[in-house]
């Protein structure tokens, strides 16, 4: 354990990085509340997207670095605000004209559109969670709902009410002048109609903790601050949620970043010491633009996870988290054997190398042996060749390849089999646009085909690699024209696998085969 303590203190792996900082906090005296606190915020104004999943993935990840380098207990709050009022109807749900109707209610106030749950707020909140709970993290759920009208934030929001004029000064330095006429942190919820008011307030009163406003009709009302009648904007929120709970680790997307020195001035003014934070990068769509909860765009944790396994994804989540990062399907394939890739350097590495390894991260350093004996990209490619409907179709290829391997010792094989069809028939097949050969690349294909025929040796990837560049070598500069041809003529796609490797997989004589319909044109014909 010292061994790999003494690894982390030093590792550049980026949750480790985080956790030293974490443990700057408290290198003179431990945390009076007993144990170190992470906390991860969600608004469900919309489906819950992937972005979501991965601020709690990588702050996991850090939690974990954490205690590989410190014995002070640690917790992890997952907080949802959803008393947060519904700004606009989602683009991706049911019953949108019946939302509408219940704009600026809070999102727990605003009937379910699919009919499961309490409230539209707890049908996003219980997605959320189900997805959290799939991918087995441990974590606290908070509803700042339950927050507010349970007086947990009581205290916070009475002292908000007496430092109201130095909050407010934080507020209105990074407001329009116009803005700043009505800008208040409250938000009272309306006694009667249940809305979230954003209007100026007329007294605010530190001895009684009362607000008084007007609403939209210019009738006059005074509530407490406290219970759930008002709530604090989003900004003050952010602040005070950290001072209240005593949050030491937060992570946001950069569109926070430049909000952070007001997050940070109110939590302090609060009473409160502003927590360590990790500002990441942005997930794009196939458009490059930012995914969005109430756009729906970008790929679902679910649609993910109908091709490739939880731990790709988790890989796809740990790199460069601060490199803003493309995010749809044809970036599954890369992940998958990726992260397998990992695995098998993984077993020969030394601790130092294993703390920098992805594959630490995402298993907390319980990581488990790779049993793909095949890589994904192929299995796709066998998919493809073979037009087939079902995994099994791919395991007579593969218990010939390799005939040790089944689908019971082999689960991460059997999995990634069944999600190789499925990913082929949705998003290759579609695709899949075979072409001619030109006279060069026919001569190389004939002398390829002809080699093959005449091979007697072992079914040995490496073997058959060298009879695939001896053909194109002397005819191709550079040669990777030779393999694009390959893949163009032979399998219908721009890229794919080592074709050494393929033919081993695929089979010599069936590759022939294919090169013979390639050349007769039936390949082409049929796009």
């Amino acid at each position: 354990m010292s061994q790999i303590r003494d690894a982390a203190m030093t590792s550049k792996a980026w949750p480790f990085e985080e956790a030293r900082r974490i443990l700057k906090r408290y290198q003179k005296a431990p945390p009076e509340k007993g144990y170190v606190l992470f906390e991860t915020g969600y608004g469900p104004s919309g489906l819950p997207h992937i972005g979501t999943f991965g601020e709690v993935l990588r702050t996991t990840m850090v939690r974990r670095a954490f205690e590989q380098i410190s014995d002070i207990p640690t917790r992890l709050i997952c907080f949802s605000d959803d008393l947060d009022g519904m700004r606009k109807v989602p683009g991706n749900v049911p019953q949108r004209d019946m939302l509408a109707e219940h704009m600026h209610k809070p999102l727990t106030s605003v009937p379910d559109p699919f009919g499961t749950h309490e409230s539209f707020g707890h049908h996003n909140n219980a997605i959320l969670r189900r997805f959290l709970d799939t991918f087995g993290f441990d974590y606290e759920f908070y509803s700042a709902r339950e927050f507010y009208q349970t007086g947990q934030f009581d205290d916070i929001l009475r002292r908000a009410v007496e430092r109201y004029d130095d909050v407010m000064k934080v507020m209105l330095k990074s407001l329009r002048e116009e803005r700043q006429q009505t800008y208040s942190i409250f938000l009272p919820i309306h006694p009667e109609t249940g809305r979230v008011l954003y209007v100026p307030m007329k007294n605010v009163d530190a001895q009684h903790h009362t607000v008084t406003f007007d609403d939209e009709t210019g009738r006059e009302w005074t509530l407490p601050v406290t219970g759930g009648n008002v709530k604090l904007q989003w900004k003050p929120d952010f602040g005070a949620r950290w001072a209240a709970l005593d949050v030491d680790f937060e992570m946001y997307g950069k569109e926070h970043a430049t909000n952070t020195a007001i997050y940070d001035r109110i939590c302090e003014i609060l009473g409160g010491k502003k927590p360590e934070h990790f500002s990441y990068e942005l997930f794009l769509d196939e458009h490059g633009q930012k995914i969005s909860k109430s756009s729906g765009n970008g790929i679902s944790i679910d649609q993910w996870l109908t091709y490739a396994s939880t731990e790709s994804l988790s890989y796809f989540m740990y790199l460069k988290p601060k490199t803003a990062k493309r995010m749809y399907f044809d970036v599954i394939p890369k992940a998958v054997d990726e992260y397998h890739q990992q695995l098998r350097a993984y077993e020969t590495q030394d601790v130092v190398q294993r703390l920098n390894n992805p594959v630490w991260h995402i298993h907390s350093g319980d990581v488990p042996k790779s049993n793909m004996l095949v890589p994904f990209s192929m299995l796709l490619n066998l998919a493809s060749v073979s037009a087939a409907e079902d995994k099994s179709q791919l395991w007579g290829f593969i218990q010939r390849y390799a005939p040790e391997t089944s689908a019971e010792n082999n689960p991460d094989m059997d999995k990634a089999a069944g999600f190789a069809v499925r990913y082929y028939n949705d998003f290759v097949k579609p695709k899949k646009t075979y072409r001619l050969a030109n006279d060069l690349e026919r001569e190389a294909l004939l002398d390829l085909r002809d080699q093959l025929e005449a091979y007697d040796g072992a079914v040995d990837d490496e073997a058959l690699q060298s009879i695939v560049y001896a053909c194109g070598r002397e005819r191709f500069d550079p040669l990777r024209a030779w393999f694009t041809a390959l893949y163009e003529v032979l399998l219908g796609a721009s890229q794919g696998p080592r074709f050494g490797g393929f033919i081993a997989l695929y089979g010599v004589a069936e590759t022939v085969a294919l090169i013979d319909q390639a050349l007769a044109g039936e390949l082409a014909s049929e796009t």
